[in-house]
C-alpha cells in the first residue's frame, strides 16, 4: 500500500475573499497561486496561496460562500492550519510582524520540541506559525520570491493539522489502522501522528476533548484537509482502502489542477486526497499567477455567467514591487 505523502492543503471558509486576499498577500506573503471558483458552487469564489509555484503541500484554500454564518470552534473539527518558516529566527521575525501589524497572536510557545506563534485572522480562523529549525522530513515549499517577507522568514508550505475530537479511541484508529499514520509523541491531551516521510509537513496533531460542545461550520472554520498522494494509480488504491473500511467516498473527482477523493470520517470532518499534480501552472505564465479568473476546461463555456455572478477582484500585483521588511 502507497502511504500518504503529508499534508497536501488545507481548505477553509472566509466570510470576505477581499480581506482574505489582503491579509494573506500583504500580512502573511504567501502566493495567490489561483483565482477560480467552487466548482461545486460556481458563484463561490476558491482562492489558492501557496509558494513561489503552487507546490502541492504549500496552499491554503478559501471559499466565501455567500450568506453564511459565523462558525464556531468545539469539538469533533479540523480547528487549526499551520504554516512552516525556516528557522527559531523566523518565528521571532513573526512576532515582532503581528505585534506591528495588530496581529493578534498567543506569543511563542513550544511544541512537540518545535518553536511555535498561533494567531487568528479578521474571522477567527486560526493558525500556527512553525519553525523547520530542526524539521526533517517531507522538503518545504518556495518562498514567494518578489513577496513582502524577507526570504529567509517568509512561509514555505504547510505543517501540521490540528484536529479535536472527543472519542480519541476512535480517531486513533483512524490515523493508524485506515490513513496509516503512527503516534509518535503526546503532551498533555494533545498526540501528534505522523506519516510518510514525516516531520511538520506529514504530522496532524489530534487534541483529546471530551468538554467542549460540537464546532459548528461557518466562516473562520476549516471546510476540509487534504492528503497527497503520488498520481491517479495511487488515488484509486486509497478509494478502495477506504471504501473497504466502510467509509463512503466521493468516487474520483477531476478537480482540474489535481485529482481527487474525498471521504467524511466524522459527521463533521472531511478528509481528501489528492494528486501532487498537474499543479497550477497550466494556464497562466509564473509572472502573472493568480491575476486572472481561472476556469477549468468544464466551466470555460460558461465563463460569461460566472464572471456576472462573482464580483470581481483585482489581484494584480505583477506591477507592484513590495519592500521586504
Amino acid at each position: 500500500m502507497n502511504h500518504l505523502k503529508g499534508i497536501h492543503h488545507v481548505t477553509a471558509i472566509t466570510s470576505n475573499a477581499e480581506k482574505n486576499y489582503e491579509f494573506f498577500t500583504y500580512v502573511l506573503g504567501m502566493r495567490l497561486v489561483k483565482k477560480t471558483v467552487n466548482q461545486d458552487d460556481i458563484q463561490t469564489y476558491h482562492l489558492f496561496f501557496a509558494d513561489d509555484k503552487g507546490s502541492a503541500g504549500t496552499d491554503m484554500t478559501f471559499f466565501d460562500f455567500p450568506g453564511i454564518p459565523k462558525g464556531t470552534h468545539g469539538n469533533d473539527e479540523i480547528y487549526k492550519s499551520s504554516f512552516r518558516v525556516p528557522t527559531d529566527k523566523a518565528i521571532d521575525y513573526w512576532k515582532e510582524r503581528f505585534d506591528r501589524l495588530g496581529v493578534s497572536h498567543s506569543g511563542i510557545q513550544e511544541l512537540f520540541g518545535k518553536k511555535t506563534l498561533s494567531f487568528v485572522d479578521f474571522d477567527d480562523q486560526q493558525y500556527q506559525l512553525i519553525s523547520d529549525e530542526f524539521n526533517q522530513g517531507v522538503p518545504s515549499g518556495t518562498p514567494w520570491q518578489k513577496g513582502p517577507i524577507p526570504l529567509e522568514y517568509a512561509i514555505t508550505g504547510l505543517g501540521p493539522i490540528f484536529v479535536r475530537f472527543s472519542q480519541f479511541d476512535y480517531f486513533k484508529e483512524l490515523m493508524e489502522r485506515v490513513l496509516l499514520f503512527k503516534e509518535i509523541a503526546q503532551e498533555g491531551n494533545l498526540h501528534l501522528f505522523e506519516g510518510g516521510e514525516g516531520g511538520n509537513g506529514a504530522q496532524v496533531v489530534v487534541e483529546d476533548n471530551t468538554e467542549l460542545p460540537p464546532a459548528r461550520q461557518g466562516y473562520g472554520t476549516v471546510h476540509h484537509a487534504a492528503f497527497r498522494v503520488e498520481n491517479r494509480a495511487v488515488l484509486d488504491e486509497w478509494t478502495s482502502r477506504m471504501e473497504s473500511f466502510g467509509f463512503t467516498t466521493s468516487g474520483y473527482v477531476d478537480r482540474h489542477f489535481f485529482e481527487s477523493l474525498y471521504a467524511r470520517v466524522t459527521p463533521q470532518i472531511l478528509f481528501e486526497f489528492a494528486t501532487d499534480g498537474p499543479g497550477f501552472m497550466g494556464d497562466e505564465p509564473y509572472e502573472t499567477l493568480g491575476e486572472k479568473l481561472s476556469l477549468p476546461p468544464f466551466l470555460e463555456p460558461r465563463r460569461e455567467q460566472i464572471e456576472r455572478d462573482v464580483r470581481p477582484i483585482d489581484t494584480m500585483r505583477s506591477d507592484k514591487v513590495f519592500n521586504k521588511e
